[in-house]
């Protein structure tokens, strides 16, 4: 446990983000945590973006790519310029609490092996107005036996609930805070994110091996933010065709990168199930996600020298692994001892 304030990097990617840019940053820079660079690649924005970019150029370090070369690649491309000992990656379209780094940094600092750390995030309408009634967008992510991720907590109602320190599966990227330590530690060539993902899921793939090599993500219930969430399960047809084909490539990345054996055999029926199910969708009626299939059987040699270095790199038995995969959402316990963070937090800002 480290006593000493360290040095966070945010890292925003933003793609036509016009919409929700300015009030994200003005949340960001409004932290009270004072030790913070502000990163934001855009990938080559057309809807005036770059324009609102621009105001903050003396305050954020500010990269245009005159390319769209998707989420989990710019996000690289922000962490290789971060400098910090933390790093908090983030979607244009959150808005934080002015605590909400200090928050997660004091947390993450009790357990040296939490490799990511987590808030809660709450819903907020797309013009940035929130609810008169909130509702929980993520406290986490968690798997089930059909291999789906899924937010905890999403759609409930904040009556609350989730007000305990609590070790999760992952984090979702939109508020994540990674250790820099476990970003070195589990990049495989050179990669934190996997630039194969392009965006969509690339979060999940990040969380289920950073599990395997035996990091831990913590979530965080003071540490509060709100997001405008475009992606829930069953609004499939709503979204754009080339979002839905990662959708599905990314689902079978995900596995052929990260399952091992042992945990398929106690799954199979699950699994293959929703995978008829997924395949079946696509031949019907989806036949833009098609192309993904075109995609692994083109890159699967690339995939599977992730997939060994990734099993060779296993650092934890497969009972734990299995244990994360149910139906409910899955949460263990963090020690007693944090109930002290927040008395340490509210001490740290005075």
């Amino acid at each position: 446990m480290s006593d000493r304030e360290e040095f966070v990097s945010i890292t925003l990617v933003t793609y036509n983000s016009g919409r929700f840019i300015k009030r994200c940053l003005e949340s960001v820079l409004a932290q009270k945590y004072p030790l913070k660079e502000v990163i934001v690649v855009d990938n080559s924005s057309t809807d005036g973006t770059a324009d609102i970019l621009e105001q903050f150029e003396d305050r954020c370090q500010i990269v245009y790519n005159c390319e769209n070369i998707g989420f989990a690649a710019a996000q690289n491309q922000a962490i290789g310029l971060a400098s910090g000992e933390w790093v908090l990656t983030l979607n244009p379209d959150v808005l934080l609490l002015p605590d909400f780094i200090q928050a997660l940094v004091t947390a993450g600092q009790m357990d040296e092996k939490v490799g990511s750390v987590c808030g809660k995030l709450l819903q907020i309408t797309a013009s940035f107005d929130i609810p008169a009634k909130p509702v929980v967008d993520s406290t986490g992510i968690y798997f089930n036996p059909m291999l789906r991720h899924l937010d905890r907590g999403s759609q409930e109602v904040d009556n609350g609930h989730y007000l305990q320190y609590e070790y999760v599966f992952g984090a979702t990227a939109a508020a994540a805070l990674y250790r820099r330590e476990m970003i070195d530690d589990i990049a495989i060539g050179g990669e934190f994110f996997d630039s194969d993902f392009f965006v969509y899921r690339e979060d999940a793939d990040v969380a289920w091996r950073a599990q395997l090599m035996g990091w831990r993500c913590l979530y965080v219930p003071y540490a509060r933010g709100y997001h405008v969430r475009n992606v829930l399960p069953g609004n499939r047809r709503a979204l754009p065709p080339e979002i839905n084909m990662h959708s599905v490539k990314n689902r079978f990345l995900l596995r052929m990168k990260n399952i091992s054996g042992d945990l398929y055999l106690r799954n199979w029926f699950s699994i293959s199930a929703r995978d008829l199910m997924v395949v079946a969708c696509c031949l019907l009626w989806e036949h833009s996600s098609l192309k993904a299939f075109w995609y692994l059987a083109k890159n699967w040699k690339r995939v599977l020298a992730k997939r060994r270095e990734i099993q060779s790199r296993q650092r934890v038995d497969n009972e734990y692994i299995a244990s994360w995969f149910r139906y409910s959402p899955v949460s263990k316990p963090a020690p007693r001892g944090m109930a002290r963070v927040r008395s340490r937090s509210k001490a740290a800002r005075r």
